[in-house]
């Protein structure tokens, strides 16, 4: 059991922890929309020789530099741990070994301090991102999710209540991002780096598929990942900024396209892009003006809150406190923990 219903409750400081990849995060969040501090610890220095997140070092990193971070963020917040509300913790999806040592912390810290425990999908923090620094989102919403690790297009009509109305079937964008940059030997993370090469590139050059445009709500980008993969054996490949330019073109043709006819098909009031690839220069320009002429207003997170912090996981876990749910002390990670409506 994950959640229990109780009587609806506003914690006034909610502190966050976040360590579900390769970011450690701890946040103080008060009445659910001023953040007093934002504290993360990125890892990309130690995981970029290894081209990617390598689990062991990430679990150690999160482990060394947690408590610390804990101290200075109560610190800077201006507060004591007895003045904290509850906590929310990111109990999944992730890497098991990170999100259960910030879920131990959670249950530890909750229990001493005898204060509610709010576990909280990590998909649903970035979720509530967007509401981080606009909280008069008007619902219902659109959001795309895109991530390393997840690209899906959630529905929310009321805080709580969220639909999944697709997902990947194979690689997820940001996932797709990192392999075509390794191949192209540009280091990790690549979705940074392909997004900078890319405005050196004419995406013209080089016309990729857009896999599954034209159909429903789901992805499939490895497709498009082995087409770049065998043009770079072609003898008369283009130059690497105008293969990342045309890739990044196709991806996020397609992201826009689907999030768009998602959006009209349910009557959102608002489209959101949040995740960690909510933070590339195209695909932010591209939402913006297909939501213009659609006539929907955009919400995206400023760049510091589309990669993985802790704030989101506060602002999450405020909102399902509003709800009535609250964790057991038995709350365990589960890193495949999948997005499911509240109410």
């Amino acid at each position: 059991m994950s959640h229990f219903r109780v009587e609806p409750y506003s914690p006034r400081l909610v502190l966050g922890l976040e360590s579900s990849c390769d970011e450690t995060s701890v946040a103080v969040l008060e009445d659910g929309s001023h953040c007093r501090v934002n504290l993360v610890s990125s890892q990309v220095a130690l995981h970029e020789k290894y081209g990617g997140v390598v689990p062991e070092v990430a679990c150690r990193a999160h482990m060394e530099v947690l408590n610390p971070l804990l101290e200075e963020a109560m610190d800077r917040a201006g507060c004591r741990f007895s003045d904290l509300d509850a906590i929310a913790v990111t109990h999944g999806p992730g890497l098991v070994g990170a999100v259960l040592l910030g879920v131990a912390a959670a249950k530890t810290l909750a229990g001493l301090l005898e204060i509610p425990l709010i576990g909280v999908n990590h998909l649903e923090g970035h979720l509530y991102s967007t509401f981080l620094e606009d909280p008069d989102v008007e619902l219902p919403l659109v959001c795309l999710l895109v991530s390393g690790g997840h690209t899906q297009i959630v529905e929310m009509t009321t805080p709580g209540a969220y639909r999944v109305l697709g997902s990947t079937r194979d690689d997820a964008a940001g996932e797709a991002f990192d392999k075509v940059a390794k191949a192209l030997g540009l280091g990790y993370p690549g979705g940074p780096r392909i997004d900078q090469a890319a405005r050196r590139g004419d995406p013209s050059r080089l016309v990729l598929p857009r896999p599954m445009r034209e159909v429903g709500y789901e992805f499939s980008f490895s497709g498009l990942k082995t087409a770049v993969l065998v043009h770079l054996q072609s003898p008369g490949r283009v130059s690497d900024d105008d293969l990342c330019a045309s890739f990044q073109d196709a991806v996020v043709d397609v992201l826009v396209t689907k999030t768009l006819r998602a959006a009209r098909a349910c009557g959102a009031r608002t489209v959101a892009v949040a995740g960690g690839v909510a933070a590339n220069s195209e695909l932010r320009r591209r939402m913006e003006e297909a939501c213009r002429r659609d006539g929907i207003p955009l919400r995206s997170p400023s760049i510091g809150l589309c990669t993985d912090n802790a704030a989101m996981i506060a602002r999450a876990g405020w909102e399902l406190a509003r709800l009535g749910l609250r964790s057991p002390l038995t709350l365990d990670a589960r890193p495949n923990l999948p997005l499911t409506p509240r109410v």
